[in-house]
């Protein structure tokens, strides 16, 4: 049963309800208060802010306790959110984390993350939100470290809030919790993705198959104060983040075409 006197924090993530990155959140986040966790129920990793609008979604509950309630949710990882704060949460939370991410959401990979899509809409439905990731892609990944330093993020994201909108990326390079430097609040590092698209057709129908591959370009390698310096440093990188796209610093220029 939610308690009244206790923190109600709501889970979410990109790798599903079954992702050992979500069972560490759980563990992490245990500590602070009743945890409700609405996560998708098949891995959504890449589907930032999508949303499911043409068929109906379903939730299903696969476990209540005192303290934690786990639903599974068929949509992506902003309709957990969503389905959560109009249908399922007896109350607003206090705070909404989501994660912990199986592998980096530094730079523009923010941009498609799911997980970072559901601590957005988070914000956006004016809740403290922050989504974790740790660098390591690894299905026997070492959540251990994640699991000590954001029990220190969560506490002050508790004690001393959030300021409204904004939700914190949280990466944490894959190091032993003891070779960690310490924690740096930084800005998104300029980078991009070179993609491309490997094709093999079907062995049985013939068909086109492409799967998609590619790495990341740096485009500001070593400049100071980016997450993915921090990263490669050896810290934590903290990047607060918001949903205003709007290009503040170009608008006056943008103004020659209110003269066409």
């Amino acid at each position: 049963m939610i308690s009244r006197m206790r923190p109600l924090i709501l889970l979410s993530n990109d790798d599903s309800v079954k992702a050992s990155g979500l069972n560490a959140l759980i563990e992490m986040l245990s500590p602070f208060g009743d945890l409700f966790v609405v996560a998708p129920d098949v891995p959504r990793s890449g589907a930032s802010h999508a949303l499911t609008v043409t068929t109906p979604i379903t939730v299903d509950k696969i476990r209540e306790s005192e303290s934690l309630t786990v639903y599974a949710c068929s949509g992506t990882p902003t309709d957990c959110v969503k389905v959560a704060m109009s249908c399922l949460l007896p109350r607003q939370p206090d705070l909404m984390v989501s994660g912990i991410n199986h592998g980096s959401n530094s730079s523009v990979s923010v941009i498609y993350s799911g997980t970072m899509g559901a601590a957005i809409e988070a914000a956006m439905l004016g809740m403290p939100a922050m989504g974790f990731s740790l660098c390591d892609h690894s299905l026997n990944a070492d959540f251990s470290a994640s699991v000590k330093y954001g029990k220190i993020i969560v506490q002050e994201a508790l004690t001393n809030g959030i300021p409204k909108g904004i939700a914190l990326n949280v990466n944490i390079p894959a190091l032993p919790a003891g070779k960690i430097k310490g924690i740096k609040v930084c800005r998104q590092n300029k980078g991009s993705w070179n993609e491309d698209f490997i094709m093999k057709p079907n062995p049985v129908t013939g068909e086109k198959l492409y799967w998609l591959t590619g790495y990341y370009h740096n485009e500001e390698s070593g400049a100071e104060g980016t997450d993915e310096t921090a990263l490669s440093e050896g810290y934590i990188s903290i990047v607060p983040t918001h949903f205003d796209l709007t290009a503040y610093g170009v608008i006056e220029e943008m103004k020659r075409f209110e003269e066409l």
